[in-house]
């Protein structure tokens, strides 16, 4: 039996003091899509996010990961299907060195000996970091860009079937954005990508949903909403830059 990755009915979560972050979300994610997810902060992008491995847990609604509905019984299913990278790798890393952290999630879940050292090595290989070259040095050594990948690479050798990354291209230089977004595109699973980096989005997402106030303003292609930019900026989004050239005339004459 074929299931989605994602499936979100009626999904409504207010925080303690009564504001509430979402307002009946529905959603349904198909394998291998990538989706991105955007919205000013304060929207509920990250309130929706950890409902996907159940650090939230449904007040109201449903939320259906593969086969499992996301209940207290099934978090560890839940948490070996979705990965989630979070915005700040130093949150992710915490070993002595690459190695152990990439290691730390498979060891924790039993797997050892030949099978832990290959999926460390293909863990590390899928992003493109050496493990001759880096297994052995701290994470603490690392440039925002590898350690986005050591933090990306722990997760992958937990071998989901979803990784949710926050914000991936944050705090990194062009060129490790650049080889962020590569490696992205290579990997073939279901991604769903929360970002304010809208050229991102644009290049990896065929499917974008903008959340405002805790509810779905749009859920559709990505090229048709980023060059809408009165809808982006009335949600408080910049659009890309790739498509902000408004002024360029095509029948202007070059200086």
């Amino acid at each position: 039996m074929h299931h989605n990755p994602i499936l979100i009915e009626n999904l409504s979560h207010t925080y303690p003091d009564g504001t509430p972050s979402l307002k009946g979300i529905n959603l349904l994610i198909e394998a291998n899509q990538r989706v991105a997810l955007i919205g000013s902060n304060g929207s509920g992008k990250s309130t929706l996010q950890l409902h996907l491995n159940g650090i939230f847990l449904p007040q109201s609604g449903q939320i259906k990961i593969g086969q499992w509905l996301v209940n207290p019984e099934n978090l560890t299913a839940i948490r070996n299907f979705v990965g989630l990278v979070f915005q700040n790798p130093d949150n992710q890393l915490f070993m002595p060195s690459v190695w152990e952290d990439v290691a730390f999630g498979p060891m924790n879940r039993g797997v050892k000996g030949k099978e832990l050292e290959l999926r460390v090595l293909e863990a590390m290989e899928a992003v493109n970091i050496d493990p001759k070259t880096y297994g052995s040095r701290n994470p603490d050594n690392l440039s925002g860009g590898e350690k986005k990948r050591v933090a990306i690479a722990g997760v992958l050798a937990m071998q989901p079937q979803v990784l949710v990354l926050d914000e991936p291209s944050a705090q990194l230089d062009p060129r490790s954005r650049r080889g962020l977004i590569k490696l992205l595109d290579t990997l073939s699973l279901t991604q769903l990508i929360a970002t304010h980096d809208l050229d991102l989005a644009w290049e990896l997402c065929d499917r974008t949903i903008i959340l405002s106030q805790g509810e779905i303003v749009y859920d559709g292609e990505t090229d048709r909403i980023m060059s809408d930019r009165e809808f982006l900026e009335k949600h408080a989004l910049e659009p890309p830059l790739s498509y902000s050239r408004p002024y360029c005339n095509l029948n202007d004459k070059p200086f």
